[in-house]
């Protein structure tokens, strides 16, 4: 049974038609494709389904599609999202947000607008960041699986394309808006905020050829809200320590506590402009521009129970949980029992100024303005097709931050008698039920009260961060294909040159001050003007009871709007007070600057055939590559004074990358498909350079750069079986290998930290392993106060040994609209679901135990000496994960419902530090979302609905050394509501 595809669909279809040569057999079959099937007049999900499934049937290689259902429809409102209904493809989230896509288990893949290249906001490899573009301009996407030749290099798990309107494919003229307004569930702001997209577009036939016009452009603003309390248990207190607080079993006391709330405030406009012009029926000539401009303001907050390890020799929990750690690394680490819900009091005679109270600001932006253009054209004649394209893609990011924190002087205990700008507070906490929840413990001896904690004399200026780096990233590039079509089993031969030129440049740009003594702090009072009271709301998503509700901030708002105002009260501030300290503009690091340019010549050739029921291509990528890095060179003279020189390296590599791909149409319903290529991943900008960053606090890595790092090498083999059985319905089975050399892994170094004491090295070289920071804070990592410890250092290097990545990948989709007549109003129903099992096997750089970790896996196991490591393997890969979707569309109503969920995986996203606890990667546990939406057609011009995304407002749960060991960091993330019309003329 036929049907026909919207406009928006048609001109999906054919988007490819301006971009790239097509083969003749795949021109045909497409056009064949278009003409069975304009029968009914269909609209909404079904054409979507069903033009997508054309579009990916046709396909020469292993590519999936997805189609809005009309303008500005995708089926989700981020672009991240709308990828993970895609079988094989997972995303991480950023507060709820999509940010990250994984395919087939692995971040490195490209992303393309139009068969361009993107590049991102910072110095990875992958493109355009997906919370930049808006779902609203894009008609439809795909993600190429299996390359062939042409397919541009550098991905390793698949090239995902957005694709805007092609004007000279509409039927008739476009224009469409869409009013939309979106409220986040944990937000204190309760107003729903503003989304707005249109669309025109059209095209005429003049005396000079065949002229269209598409513009697209979307304003949307975004308020999205997370909970993050984390809680580190990772010291030790022995049966046998001798501590007050021994017990007659060995346990894992309470480290530190963090109540983090994130919020984050998008506002995101993008605009697409096309122009199409073909003189005649042989010539067609294109520019296309896509503007993004993103903002995205932090006003997020972080409460934190410091120095609570120092009463881990006298604080006794009330209760224990036993955690068993498992295997790593074939060493069986056995149980321990750990701190589960107790209070650490305050002792002065134990520790005058711990356990101490940090009330801290974090409003880290990032402005970016990316921009992509192509000019180009194709001619085809009887024999020869050609196609020639300039393009040019830049992003331009600037993150202006300012974070301060303040201590809270508790005026229920006497000051440090060093002169500390701290002084004790007694804490609760209750981990039980999976809720990592500390806050004051009320009615103990010291508790401050509500008021006294609002009160702006009890806080005083402990940090000053203030940044404004930049990043300037670019790719100019140049290509031409040929393609000479041949009356043999061999349809054509593609062969052409692509010519590109890319870079990364940063400036560190920031200043820190750090005030540690209260003769240096302004208390609160010099600079009230600036405090507001923090978010009270921390338990809307779970409920809790136990949680810091009153305290102190300066005033984000306040300072994303006026940063130099609010520098110039503090400093005021600093002043009035009598402290020896100032504060000062940001101003440029030497040692965070780099400049690494790239040039490539990629040369390639493709014979496409086809024979009986088998199609294909086979063919040969050859690439030779350039990079020039430019840092600098810093050396101390005998008086102190840095002395910076330029040092620019030089370093080149080529490749051969052989491609092939064959379909098999076994029967008008079954087509089988083989795909085999090679391809490669080039490291990250910054993971090359030799530049360092320090920060004031001890307890981040520094990042050092890795110039000799070596492109990763990926081969791989796809096979798979689609059986299209019925009309916009599929059953997909495939099965893919994937065998990886040099895999880019993460080398972390700890610094050795005394098991007893807790402290560090603090002076330089860090003998123990790390790197010595000048900048940052003791702490409690030495006796004294100070500047200037060991840190652990976080490098980038190549996995020695080959790596494999195989799995399989089933997918169906059933639509019912075929038995109206037998089901009547049920047969509005269909179903897409897709499954992946994947694994990871070989490598072998290893992480190993901190020397915390250690000493507590030595009263594990009762190895004294114990050397526990585990091959890092591949970060963010799920071995099993699924997708379901149920949709309704019948009546003019349209409705869907999808349900994600993905197994554990190990991340290096924990919280907001760089490092990994325990020295391994942590695991973030299984984790399910639901989303849906419902629409209705109005009349034939206007549509409203609405749109939810998390419905359950699903967590996030993290754990250390092992799943479901010992968890230690959460994310309790919001709901979204989006209501919405749509209006088309």
């Amino acid at each position: 049974m036929g049907h026909k595809l919207s406009k928006i669909s048609i001109a999906v279809l054919s988007a490819t038609a301006l971009s790239q040569p097509l083969y003749v057999g795949a021109q045909e079959a497409q056009e064949e494709a278009r003409n069975d099937v304009e029968v009914i007049e269909v609209s909404g999900i079904r054409a979507s389904l069903a033009s997508a499934l054309n579009e990916k049937r046709y396909q020469n290689n292993l590519v999936e599609v997805i189609e809005a259902e009309d303008i500005g429809k995708l089926p989700d409102q981020n672009l991240a999202e709308v990828l993970e209904n895609i079988t094989g493809v997972q995303i991480t989230r950023e507060a709820g947000v999509g940010t990250g896509v994984q395919i087939r288990g692995t971040d490195a893949n490209r992303t393309e607008i139009n068969g361009v290249s993107t590049v991102g906001s910072g110095a990875g490899r992958s493109g355009i960041d997906f919370e930049d573009v808006s779902a609203s301009i894009i008609a439809g996407l795909e993600v190429t699986k299996s390359p062939d030749a042409k397919t541009i290099e550098g991905s390793v798990g698949g090239t995902i394309n957005l694709k805007t309107i092609r004007p000279l494919q509409l039927t008739e003229q476009l224009a469409a808006i869409r009013v939309q307004g979106e409220n986040s569930s944990l937000t204190t702001d309760s107003n729903f905020q503003p989304r707005f997209s249109g669309t025109f577009g059209d095209n005429w036939d003049t005396d000079n050829g065949k002229i269209g016009i598409v513009l697209s452009g979307s304003y949307a603003e975004q308020d999205v809200t997370s909970f993050r309390p984390r809680a580190d248990r990772d010291n030790l207190v022995a049966s046998d320590s001798g501590f007050a607080s021994a017990q007659a079993f060995d346990f894992l006391p309470i480290q530190f506590f963090v109540q983090d709330y994130d919020n984050f405030e998008y506002e995101t406009k993008n605009l697409v402009g096309t122009i199409e012009w073909a003189p005649n029926d042989n010539t067609r000539f294109f520019f296309d521009a896509v503007i993004n401009d993103q903002e995205r303001l932090q006003e997020s907050s972080r409460v934190q129970a410091s120095g609570v390890s120092a009463l881990n020799d006298i604080s006794v929990p009330d209760e224990f949980e036993t955690i068993n750690f498992g295997s790593l690394g074939g060493t069986n680490l056995g149980s321990i029992q750990a701190a589960l819900r107790g209070v650490i009091p305050v002792n002065l005679a134990n520790d005058d100024d711990d356990p101490n109270l940090r009330f801290s600001s974090d409003t880290n932006s990032r402005v970016t303005d990316s921009k992509i253009f192509r000019l180009g054209g194709e001619w085809q004649g009887d024999k020869w097709k050609v196609f020639a394209e300039v393009a040019s893609s830049s992003s331009d990011t600037t993150t202006p931050s300012f974070n301060t924190t303040l201590n809270f002087i508790n005026p229920n205990a006497p000051l440090d008698a060093g002169g500390a700008n701290d002084n004790s507070v007694p804490f609760a906490y209750d981990l039980r039920g999976g809720s990592l929840a500390f806050g004051i413990a009320e009615g103990a001896e010291f508790a401050p009260t509500a008021a006294q904690l609002l009160d702006p004399n009890n806080v005083v200026l402990r940090d000053v961060n203030i940044g404004r780096d930049t990043t300037e990233n670019f790719e100019d590039a140049f290509r031409v294909d040929f393609t000479y079509f041949v009356d043999t089993m061999i349809t054509s031969v593609d062969f052409g040159y692509r010519y590109n030129k890319s870079g990364s440049k940063r400036e560190d740009i920031g200043t820190s001050v750090g005030l540690r003594t209260m003769d240096d702090s302004p208390r609160g009072n010099l600079f009230a003007d600036l405090l507001v009271a923090g978010p009270d709301n921390f338990n809307e998503a779970d409920g809790r009871d136990l949680f810091v509700k009153d305290f102190l901030l300066i005033n984000p708002e306040l300072v994303a709007s006026d940063p130099d105002g609010v520098l110039a009260t503090l400093q005021q501030a600093l002043d009035v007070h009598g402290s020896s300290r100032s504060l000062s503009a940001p101003t440029a690091s030497s040692s965070g600057f780099f400049d690494i340019e790239e040039e490539t010549h990629a040369l390639y050739a493709q014979a496409n055939f086809e024979y009986e029921m088998f199609r294909g291509n086979f063919g040969v990528r050859y690439l030779q590559t350039d990079v020039t890095s430019l840092g600098n060179s810093i050396t101390v003279d005998d008086e102190g004074n840095e002395l910076v020189s330029r040092v620019t390296n030089t370093g080149d590599y080529d490749f051969i990358l052989p491609r092939l791909n064959i379909v098999a149409d076994v029967t008008d319903d079954v087509v089988l498909r083989f795909g085999a290529g090679k391809d490669i991943r080039r490291p990250n900008f910054n993971d090359l350079s030799t530049s360092v960053t320090f920060s004031t606090s001890p307890n981040p890595n520094v990042a050092i750069g890795n110039p000799g790092l070596t492109p990763e090498e990926v081969v791989s083999y796809d096979l798979s079986a689609e059986w299209y059985f019925a009309e916009a319905s599929v059953v997909s089975v495939g099965i893919f290998h994937k065998t990886r050399k040099d895999l880019f892994v993460d080398q972390i170094v700890t610094p050795f930290e005394d098991p007893t004491t807790g402290f560090r090295d603090l002076t330089d070289p860090c003998e123990g392993g790390g790197i010595f920071n000048p900048i940052a804070d003791i702490n409690v990592f030495g006796p004294d106060l100070g500047t200037g410890v060991c840190v652990g250092t976080e490098t980038k290097i190549n996995d020695t040994g080959e790596t494999t990545q195989k799995g399989i990948e089933f997918a169906v989709q059933y639509d019912l609209s075929g038995f109206e007549s037998e089901l009547g109003w049920a047969s509005g129903f269909g179903v897409l679901a897709n499954y992946t099992i994947q694994e990871f096997s070989g490598g072998e750089a290893e992480n190993s135990a901190t020397s915390r970790a250690s000493n507590v896996f030595a009263a594990t196991t009762g190895v004294d000496d114990i050397d526990v490591s585990a091959v890092q393997g591949l970060l963010n890969l799920s071995e099993n994960a699924y997708n379901f979707t149920l949709y309704y569309e019948k009546y003019g109503l349209s409705a869907r419902m999808r349900y994600t969920w993905r197994e554990a995986y190990r991340t290096d996203d924990f919280g907001s530090t760089s490092s990994f606890p325990w020295g391994f990667p942590a695991v973030q546990g299984d984790r399910g979302q639901l989303n849906a939406s419902v629409t209705y057609d109005v009349n034939e011009n206007l549509n409203v609905g609405v749109e939810a995304v998390n419905l359950t407002e699903s967590e996030v749960e993290q754990y250390c050394v092992n799943e479901n060991a010992l968890l230690c960091f959460q994310g309790l993330t919001d709901r979204r509501i989006t209501l919405g019309a749509n209006y088309r003329f």
